[in-house]
């Protein structure tokens, strides 16, 4: 018989915190393991203890031994143990877990500052990279973030401002249930930087009352995205690029790839659309990617930029779910080819031609990689004021190629 594992979340006030019987669980088990924190709250055990140093894949294998010679083990775990928690990773790798749950530091944030959370957006910056979460969070009034010593309070109000997200204020929750605990309201994003906190802190960003916050809908207005001067319009017109981007069949989650992002129009509109995904966007224009880089801030979007020419970078880049080529600087066949290689199943491959040269060109390459694909000629006029009346200016005609790879059955 497999003797009984049991996840026990534990707070920053130790054994205090525990129940009577899962303190009992802890004292009378044959081996407890936890970080070397949790175990100093329990200095009288008589059983085996063990440290667990960040290698959950030796965890697993000393805890698939130890089931079996041990009268019964108990795993040390931070707040709740299935909220960011080793009990979610273990519990996949190791069955029949019993899990304990305490109060997570989220829940605590929020009852020490008397708000509700129901309704809040939850991130965790623990050991990741901060890189995306700017088109994570944008919009949302209630955010809770998970920090660690990289990713600290002041990193994060410097990161928000830089894509000027002043609409939230702090608050900066330290010692979450500890003799030491702290909680500090910031006003103002600038006033975060400089100050000092203690390594184990919680993050809650509130929209202020009275801040405006902007909104962008499907289909942002060319005018609103710096773009190359003296020479205006190199920029996938909106109307192209919101069919573009039904034909990129986003998800929440996808990975996109930009060659020749020029603006970053679809780029930017892309990372609205995959807010928990990638974009990567290459251009190889030193203008043009300045201003893509100041569009990405301005529409809250933190991209992949890269600045070079297609192919160069692509082994580089996670296997994407979604294609855009608005140009691609010579090198159409060799990029097609790599984007169809390395194409996630049910992805797309959009490419926008202006020339009847470059459709053939295209629809020939897919055929050669034997893609399926359809084109859409889109050809549209705005309205133009003249005199006390209105004409229609027609914009260049574009063919819109959407290519995949059909399912094998």
């Amino acid at each position: 018989m497999m003797n009984e594992i049991h996840v026990i979340g534990i707070g920053d006030d130790g054994a205090a915190g525990l129940f009577p019987a899962q303190r009992k669980l802890v004292e009378e088990a044959g081996l407890v393991m936890g970080g070397a924190r949790h175990l100093a709250f329990f200095p009288k055990l008589t059983g085996e203890t063990y440290t667990i140093s960040g290698k959950l894949t030796e965890l697993v294998e000393h805890l698939q031994e130890a089931r079996t010679g041990t009268n019964s083990i108990v795993v040390l775990a931070s707040g709740d143990p299935m909220f960011y928690g080793i009990g979610a990773y273990l519990s996949k790798k190791v069955p029949g877990l019993i899990i304990h749950p305490h109060l997570s530091s989220i829940q605590l944030a929020f009852a020490r500052a008397g708000l509700g959370w129901q309704d809040a957006h939850i991130d965790s910056l623990h050991g990741k990279s901060i890189k995306g979460l700017a088109q994570r969070i944008d919009g949302k009034p209630k955010v809770a973030l998970l920090t660690d010593d990289t990713n600290t309070p002041s990193t994060i109000a410097r990161y928000l401002q830089q894509y000027g997200m002043d609409e939230y204020e702090m608050i900066v929750a330290e010692n979450l249930g500890g003799d030491d605990e702290r909680v500090r309201k910031f006003r103002h994003l600038h006033e975060v930087e400089g100050a000092e906190f203690a390594p184990l802190n919680v993050v809650l960003l509130l929209h202020k009352p009275d801040a405006h916050v902007p909104r962008w809908t499907l289909g942002i207005d060319d005018e609103h995205f710096a773009q190359r001067k003296p020479d205006k319009g190199l920029i996938t017109k909106r109307e192209v690029r919101v069919l573009s981007l039904s034909e990129l069949n986003l998800r929440p989650d996808s990975t996109v790839w930009d060659i020749g992002t020029c603006t970053a129009s679809v780029a930017i509109e892309a990372a609205k659309l995959a807010p928990l995904g990638r974009v990567f966007a290459i251009e190889k224009n030193e203008a043009d990617l300045d201003n893509a880089e100041q569009n990405a801030r301005t529409f809250r979007t933190d991209l992949h930029f890269y600045h070079g020419k297609a192919p160069e970078f692509l082994d580089a880049w996670a296997d994407p779910d979604a294609v855009f080529i608005g140009g691609s600087g010579g090198e159409m066949g060799e990029v097609l080819r790599i984007a169809s290689e390395r194409l996630r199943p049910n992805g797309r491959i959009v490419l926008n031609a202006a020339t009847i040269e470059t459709l053939y060109d295209a629809t020939q390459t897919f055929t050669k990689l034997g893609m399926t694909f359809r084109v859409t000629l889109l050809q549209t006029s705005r309205s133009k004021p003249i005199l006390n009346m209105t004409r229609f200016e027609g914009l260049n005609p574009i063919y819109i190629i959407t290519a995949w790879k059909e399912e094998v059955a």
